[in-house]
């Protein structure tokens, strides 16, 4: 389990600024968390079974699990019913999804905070979900034996039936629920003494079963965020600064907006959280005419402090940080670096930039506040509900535990979500205007006020023996830090120097499982950059830039020795100390990328290449293995064309082969579309691109051939749905250098860096 999230359980409901971040209803209050259209409710009928809080078999003998992670089209909900269901023994065609809310029962001890990131889900739930239908089980057959007056241990569970062979007997799910006989209660020590079932027992896990979210999704039945309706609802629409922040309001004239029909009131924020600054909501009857209004509003601003910072400032003062020596805090301090360079045969020097980068989920931003006397309703989908409610509770001046967060569908996420500045304008309209009111943000509000990936810069230096052994590396990461804004501790790392904590959310990755006997990796936040574009988690995290910089020096060290990039890396990964283990599957991932792409045994015609790259995302101690190999043609104009990309990931245990090849495409094209296409940029204050014209995913008519290998090979599940997406743009830089001999060091890769590199 990833500490960061064990440490967040929350066990004070104090008023501190603290409990605002990270607070949640720890108390035993009952706040009568009611349902969601459109998604079962959490909450129990008195009749039904629960052997966990996770889920309950009712009467009529289905079987609804509660998923506490957030369901953005990852399925994951599904996922969980589904490892349930192994070893509950439940038909499928019994189960159904549920979304938790912040119910304080949902304050799980052994999972931590209810959040969802860093491809932690099915990793960290995998057991516990296991454990808990392994409880269902044994408790339904206990309450199965009773009725039916023969021993449990003769008793054979499958299908949602409990039947005794000998006698012929036979009782179903709902049978028992039905008998009230299924009474067994497990402690946490009982729970952990279960014998759970080794992988070539299983009969649901590894199998494609039909997605539970679908069905609701594909007729309309399924609710987001932005279906939410209330009686009574208004709506309001955002006027935003022109700067991303550090603005105030100096006044508002809202004369015009008056003459909007169904115009109620603009609402300047008043923020104690400091997650927005700048804002004015307007609000009316309808969305249409709560844009109208926005429209109309006249607002003056002071632009603030950042109104004149850019991305090449933010470039600069990354570069100046750099050359400090006293800067930043050491994430990796082994050995001696800068005396093995003092000896080294050959030194090889280089600087990776990437740029920022903007979520950009299909549903837009947006939350419905409403207060019910002194409890205050927030509908919204989000990834992390621990925090959310504080900031939600933070924004209406009250108590977490007065804040029921109604969990809804995710139209994507992608880390954007992570954050809840949705809802501050929402619950701060409702507030004033007395009435239940949904914010959506517009697309230029979502752009612009996005928490991007932030701009990074990283120095990177390594040197060589005279046998063209690698025996040192020195990484500086220099970015705005996004954990660090959350205010919360226990999120961030201790430093080995014992200079203070760092986020390690902005290194990991750095931290690499290649054998190099002297390594440093130095974390340094740009402030510049942390307060004029307050950051946040992006698909990958650190690993979408660490691991740009990390395998393209692999590469361009292997080009100084004359040695081939791949036999190179295999060679580094030989397992020595504490790389044993994870280096021999990293290197396994590669020579089946390399196999299944024929690198290295095919004749490629002038100006193609194929490049290779292997990472361990997301953090070491929660790695999942992923290579891949990258074929391109670069033309002499420097335009490149990905023709395929070969991906190979070890996922210990699959639970739905189908998803996991179906987050590991996405996630390589995600990568593509992060190496080759996406760049925002800052002007004055602010973001620049304010729509898909200016900011450019990839598109259909770009998409290469993808092939997957998947590694199941029967370890501890491991993530799926983010390393992808790190190992692409290496892989894409190191085949534009051997099909063009250019070498790029900057994301997004550009035909003319390329071209500019090929003539260098």
């Amino acid at each position: 389990m990833n500490e960061h999230v064990k440490k967040l359980a929350p066990e004070t409901t104090d008023l501190s600024r603290r409990s605002f971040l990270v607070g949640t209803a720890a108390t035993g209050l009952v706040l009568g968390y009611a349902g969601v259209p459109g998604i079962e409710s959490a909450a129990a009928a008195p009749a039904n079974f629960e052997p966990s809080v996770w889920y309950a078999i009712s009467p009529d003998g289905l079987v609804t699990v509660t998923c506490g992670k957030a369901d953005m089209g990852q399925h994951i909900a599904s996922t969980m019913a589904q490892i349930v269901c192994e070893e509950l023994g439940a038909k499928w065609s019994d189960m159904r999804v549920a979304l938790a809310s912040n119910d304080p029962k949902f304050n799980d001890p052994v999972l931590g905070a209810q959040i969802t990131g860093g491809s932690w889900s099915t990793m960290m739930n995998f057991e516990a979900m296991s454990r808990a239908g392994a409880a269902g089980r044994i408790a339904l057959t206990e309450g199965a034996a009773a009725a039916m007056g023969v021993p449990a241990s003769e008793l054979v569970v499958r299908d949602s039936m409990i039947v005794h062979p000998k006698s012929k007997k036979q009782m179903s799910f709902a049978d028992v629920v039905k008998s009230g006989k299924a009474t067994k209660t497990f402690s946490p020590d009982e729970l952990k003494a279960i014998k759970l079932k080794s992988p070539d027992q299983y009969t649901m896990i590894g199998v494609s079963v039909p997605q539970l979210d679908i069905p609701s999704k594909t007729n309309g039945t399924a609710k987001y965020g932005i279906d939410v309706m209330l009686p009574g609802m208004a709506y309001g629409a955002l006027v935003t600064p022109p700067v991303r922040f550090g603005a105030t309001v100096k006044s508002v004239d809202d004369s015009a907006a008056k003459k909007v029909p169904g115009f109620i009131k603009a609402v300047t924020l008043d923020d104690k959280t400091a997650t927005t600054s700048g804002w004015v909501v307007a609000v009316a009857s309808t969305y249409a005419n709560a844009k109208k209004a926005a429209q109309a509003l006249k607002i003056a601003y002071d632009a603030g402090p950042n109104a004149k910072v850019s991305s090449q400032s933010l470039l600069d003062e990354a570069k100046r940080l750099q050359k400090l020596d006293d800067s930043g805090q050491f994430f990796v301090k082994d050995g001696d670096p800068n005396a093995a360079f003092g000896s080294a045969a050959k030194v090889v020097e280089a600087e990776y930039t990437t740029s920022i980068n903007i979520h950009a989920p299909l549903e837009p931003m947006n939350a419905t506040a409403e207060f019910k006397g002194d409890i205050l309703h927030i509908y919204s989908g989000n990834q992390f509900a621990t925090r959310s409610g504080a900031i939600a509770a933070g924004a209406a001046g009250i108590d977490p535990k007065f804040v029921v967060m109604h969990q809804m569908w995710l139209g994507g996420g992608f880390g954007r979500r992570l954050d809840a500045d949705m809802m501050i304008p929402a619950v701060q309209a409702a507030k004033a205007v007395g009435k239940p009111v949904k914010v959506i943000y517009s697309r230029e509000n979502d752009m612009t006020m996005d928490f991007s990936r932030p701009l990074t810069y990283q120095k990177v230096k390594a040197g060589v023996d005279g046998d063209g052994k690698l025996i040192a590396i020195s990484h500086d990461v220099v970015s705005a830090w996004p954990t660090a804004r959350w205010g919360i501790p226990d999120f961030l790392t201790p430093s080995v120097d014992k200079k203070g904590p760092l986020d390690s959310f902005t290194v990991n990755g750095a931290d690499f499982f290649y054998t190099v006997p002297n390594h440093y990796v130095r974390a340094i936040k740009n402030e510049l950059a942390h307060n004029a574009t307050p950051s946040g988690q992006l698909r990958s995290v650190a690993p979408g830039w660490t691991f740009w910089a990390v395998e393209s020096m692999i590469d361009e060290i292997a080009a100084a020795t004359g040695k081939d990039p791949a036999q190179f890396r295999i060679s580094l990964l030989d397992g020595a100390g504490k790389n044993d283990g994870g280096a021999q599957r990293l290197r396994n991932t590669l020579l089946a990328a390399m196999g299944l792409s024929g690198y290295g045994t095919k004749q490629l015609p002038k100006g193609e290449g194929m490049g290779v790259a292997c990472v361990s995302s997301q953090e070491r101690a929660t790695a999942s293995w992923t290579a891949c190999v990258a074929h391109v043609a670069v033309a002499p104009s420097g335009e490149v064309t990905v023709k395929k990309l070969t991906v190979a990931t070890d996922v210990g245990t699959q639970v739905h082969p189908d998803n996991v090849r179906a987050q590991v495409e996405g996630a390589a094209l995600w990568g593509l579309s992060l190496a080759m296409y996406e760049k925002a940029t800052l002007k004055d204050g602010g973001i620049e691109q304010t729509n898909f014209d200016g900011y450019t995913p990839l598109r259909m008519s770009q998409t290469p051939e993808v092939a997957i290998a998947v590694i199941a090979n029967g370890e501890k599940a491991t993530g799926v749905g983010e390393p992808a997406v790190t190992v692409v743009a290496p892989a894409i830089g190191n085949a534009i250098f051997n099909a063009s001999g250019a070498r790029v060091r900057a994301l997004p890769i550009t035909a003319e860096a390329v071209k500019a590199s090929m003539k260098a």
